[in-house]
């Protein structure tokens, strides 16, 4: 089964997270596709060490916990998008979020093919030519990716893209 590495900022929130864990990751489960999360905890333990780290009193020590998890984190999502066939990339906001930009720029020079996901009915693209930041949009459709409107025409492009059904 191919995998996909999943760029999203829907975690953030609880208001995007259910949204996330409810439709989103199922509807790549139902084309075939394993989703990566990056959002995933089992066990808490994730939770847990922020919490720990935010308990300790403002200083060099929690600066450098808190520097660690970050470190850790990053590390496991970079080696996520390595293991991952394809990305698909939630495009919400009133800007692109920046750990999901840096993971589509990522992505494309792995040479992965990227679907972007654009729910949002804002336009942010830099001219009516581009419906998010150019730059995002250009490593997205380098790789022959597509910027998509709709969920169902996300994970069926990216599918088709990683070997699946269209």
């Amino acid at each position: 089964m191919p995998r996909a590495y999943v760029a999203s900022p829907y975690g953030f929130s609880a208001a995007t997270r259910a949204f996330y864990d409810d439709v989103v990751l199922p509807a790549l489960r139902a084309a075939g596709v394993e989703p990566l999360d990056p959002w995933a905890d089992p066990g808490g333990a994730v939770a847990a060490a922020f919490a720990a780290a935010a308990e300790l009193p403002p200083g060099d020590a929690r600066t450098a916990r808190f520097a660690a998890i970050n470190a850790r984190l990053g590390a496991a999502n970079a080696d996520s998008i390595r293991a991952a066939d394809g990305v698909l990339a939630i495009l919400d906001g009133v800007d692109v979020d920046s750990g999901t930009a840096a993971e589509i720029g990522f992505a494309a020079a792995l040479g992965k093919p990227v679907v972007g996901l654009r729910l949002d009915t804002r336009r942010t693209g830099d001219n009516e030519g581009a419906r998010v930041n150019l730059q995002v949009e250009h490593f997205i459709r380098a790789g022959g990716g597509a910027v998509c409107g709709a969920l169902d025409d996300a994970v069926a492009r990216l599918a088709e893209a990683l070997g699946g059904a269209p």
